[in-house]
């Protein structure tokens, strides 16, 4: 099979789920980071072969992609500011929207203190904690969650050439249910920023996701209970208030339904400088907040 005919295959296949346009893109995606082929190659050398094997796992590969599995998990791959990070089904895809709180740290933190400690609670696959230790000259991470397989997706995240150019220094990884006691790894110590993008989805808004979200990626990482969809925020500032140095900052991206809620826990448990922030979309996604001084 040719890499024209292999192409066409892939869009006719992926076409039947999403907008050609957008299947294409995956096909070109796919093959040239799984495969090597460059996105060209197609119309430079459209009689190019390729072998029965790259033909065979390409085509269930769209045959996956078809069915609505995330293409960054069937390659392994998801871009996160500028930097590519591995995923697998036990971790989030990283969202652009998270881009935006990084930079909230990364903003914040130029006017600030050099070295800065941070804490990243509920780290998934560690794309808010490797962005922070890269972006911030000096600074600190340590990074809990309660998954195993999110931990090893977060501890196999590669970046030793920046850090070797930068003098970056990797996250500590933790396991820790955020909703429990602090683990002494992280209570023996304090934190100038805490950050945190903890599951926040209702079980009631399950009907309102796309199926290749709800069908695919860990519930365990997106769903709280109606009854109580503030549980992870309600731990965020506890943690915070036992480790967060005054004056320190604190941000969280949030259920967009639910911002002056989260707000109002965040005051209510004695923060200050407490404010609701938009992402690209001018939704409310993100809560910041400080711990006042004494």
């Amino acid at each position: 099979m040719n890499i024209r005919e292999l192409i066409k295959k892939g869009v006719e296949t992926i076409s039947a789920t999403f907008p050609e346009r957008e299947a294409r893109e995956m096909v070109l995606l796919y093959l040239e980071d799984v495969h090597g082929i460059r996105r060209l190659t197609h119309i430079l050398e459209p009689s190019a072969e390729v072998s029965d094997d790259v033909a065979e796992a390409a085509l269930a590969a769209f045959s996956r992609m078809a069915s609505g599995e995330p293409i960054q998990y069937i390659i392994g791959k998801a871009h996160f500011y500028g930097r590519e990070f591995n995923v697998s089904p036990s971790v989030l895809i990283p969202r652009p929207e998270t881009e935006v709180l990084c930079r909230e740290v990364v903003n914040h933190q130029s006017r600030r203190c050099p070295n800065p400690r941070i804490l990243d609670m509920c780290t998934g696959s560690g794309c808010i904690a490797w962005t922070l230790a890269l972006e911030l000259a000096g600074a600190k991470v340590a990074a809990v969650d309660i998954s195993d397989g999110a931990l090893a997706v977060a501890g196999s995240q590669d970046f030793s050439r920046e850090m070797a150019q930068t003098g970056a220094a990797a996250p500590c990884f933790v396991k820790a249910d955020v909703l429990g006691e602090v683990p002494i790894e992280i209570a023996s110590q304090s934190f100038d920023i805490v950050v945190s993008n903890p599951p926040y989805v209702m079980d009631s808004e399950k009907a309102l996701m796309r199926a290749n979200v709800l069908e695919h990626e860990p519930h365990l990482a997106l769903f709280v209970p109606d009854n109580d969809p503030l549980m992870f925020y309600h731990a965020v500032a506890r943690w915070s208030s036992r480790l967060l140095v005054p004056g320190g900052f604190g941000i969280v991206e949030i259920n967009e339904a639910l911002g002056s809620r989260t707000a109002e826990l965040f005051i209510n448990a004695g923060f200050v400088n407490v404010e609701v922030v938009s992402d690209l979309n001018d939704r409310d996604r993100f809560v910041r907040f400080m711990r006042k001084f004494v």
